[in-house]
């Protein structure tokens, strides 16, 4: 057996809230890339069940989630007025994949802007069914990061479903394996 990189380190460095998040914010993000790029353009419209989205609208739901961190680190949410609509995702996967990773470096952009201390900020989102709380950025910013985590391995079902190939996501599939 040989030994290489990996994503978890023996060394101990002690890094700040802000950077711990963007070591795992980038390394999900280039996993959830490979995912959105191995789907098939021919099958965004595959919903598993009538209760499903689509996997476009799955899709689209992790864009969703970079806008509304964007608006986190940025306005914050004025809840006194009805939310605007949001926009609907575009046809095309490529488009898709466009609008994620330009949101991504958007955000990345901000957190990187932050100084740590501000990680413990709060912003005004839901914490139960019709109920506002004070919930500190960094949470917010985990959150959403779980979501879009979910959201891919959502959209890892549909790939198989839809006969595309699976990229590896935290160890080797029948279709990447670790040979």
């Amino acid at each position: 057996m040989t030994t290489g990189a990996s994503p978890f380190s023996d060394v101990r460095v002690p890094i700040g809230p802000r950077q711990r998040f963007l070591d795992t914010f980038e390394r999900e993000h280039e996993t959830t890339m490979r995912v959105l790029r191995a789907y098939p353009e021919d099958k965004l419209d595959l919903k598993p069940h009538p209760k499903c989205n689509s996997a476009r609208q799955v899709m689209w739901t992790v864009v969703m989630g970079q806008a509304l961190a964007e608006k986190a680190l940025t306005t914050g949410f004025d809840w006194s007025k009805p939310p605007s609509s949001r926009p609907g995702p575009p046809e095309g996967r490529d488009e898709i994949i466009a609008a994620l990773d330009a949101a991504h470096r958007r955000v990345a952009e901000l957190v990187r802007a932050m100084p740590d201390d501000k990680m413990h900020d709060t912003v005004r989102f839901f914490t139960a069914p019709k109920t506002l709380g004070d919930v500190p950025i960094d949470q917010f910013l985990w959150m959403l990061l779980h979501d879009q985590i979910h959201h891919r391995g959502q959209l890892s079902v549909y790939l198989r479903m839809s006969d595309g190939r699976l990229p590896s996501i935290y160890g080797p599939t029948a279709d990447e394996p670790w040979t």
